[in-house]
């Protein structure tokens, strides 16, 4: 059976959420997943002055892990129009995988939350998706087919290139249920697409 790893960083638990529905349609696509987080590199003391949320059910990751999988899904949320620097860091590490090809031939996919609708979503999906490229990984984004992309009568997250959220400037917005509609969409696309290519 296909295995899958939702990897992601989550300040305040935006993208913490999306990681669990992303999941979720790995599941009802047939595969299996494992929900994984990389390290914070912001001191303990400044995060917890920030309010960032550091009681997060799912393990720290280890670059090694990436290897591990058919496919990897990395959720990001944006940092001035870029994935975070916690998401880099983890990835940059990653030298010795690219070196062997380790990851050549998975599938990738990639998921944000940006605080207003205009902060970077599709920059910061393709900042993920351009790491993806570079190991070798094809790209499973977010097609018009899930359509609750396309509503115009409230505020919704999604682009072709994945599934997004937004947070609002000061955070209060969860993930809505179109939000979390297009992160399980993508994640059953993910798993189809690993079943059909390694079974």
């Amino acid at each position: 059976m296909a295995k899958v790893l939702v990897l992601y960083y989550s300040s305040y638990g935006h993208i913490e959420t999306m990681a669990g529905a992303v999941a979720e349609g790995v599941r009802a696509g047939g595969a299996t997943v494992d929900v994984k987080r990389v390290p914070e590199t912001v001191p303990e003391a400044i995060a917890r002055d920030a309010h960032f949320k550091l009681d997060q059910a799912a393990p720290i990751a280890k670059i090694a892990d990436l290897a591990d999988y058919d496919a990897v899904i990395i959720g990001a949320p944006t940092r001035f129009g870029r994935m975070c620097s916690q998401m880099a860091a983890f990835l940059d590490q990653a030298g010795g995988l690219w070196a062997k090809g380790a990851l050549n031939g998975k599938i990738g996919a990639a998921f944000t939350s940006t605080a207003t609708q205009h902060g970077g979503q599709e920059m910061t999906l393709f900042s993920i998706i351009a790491n993806l490229l570079h190991f070798g990984l094809m790209i499973v984004g977010l097609p018009y087919s899930f359509q609750g992309q396309t509503s115009i009568t409230e505020i919704v997250g999604g682009a072709p290139y994945g599934a997004t959220t937004i947070a609002g400037g000061d955070g209060s917005r969860r993930p809505s249920e179109i939000d979390l509609a297009g992160a399980r969409f993508q994640g059953e696309l993910v798993a189809k697409a690993a079943i059909k290519v390694f079974g």
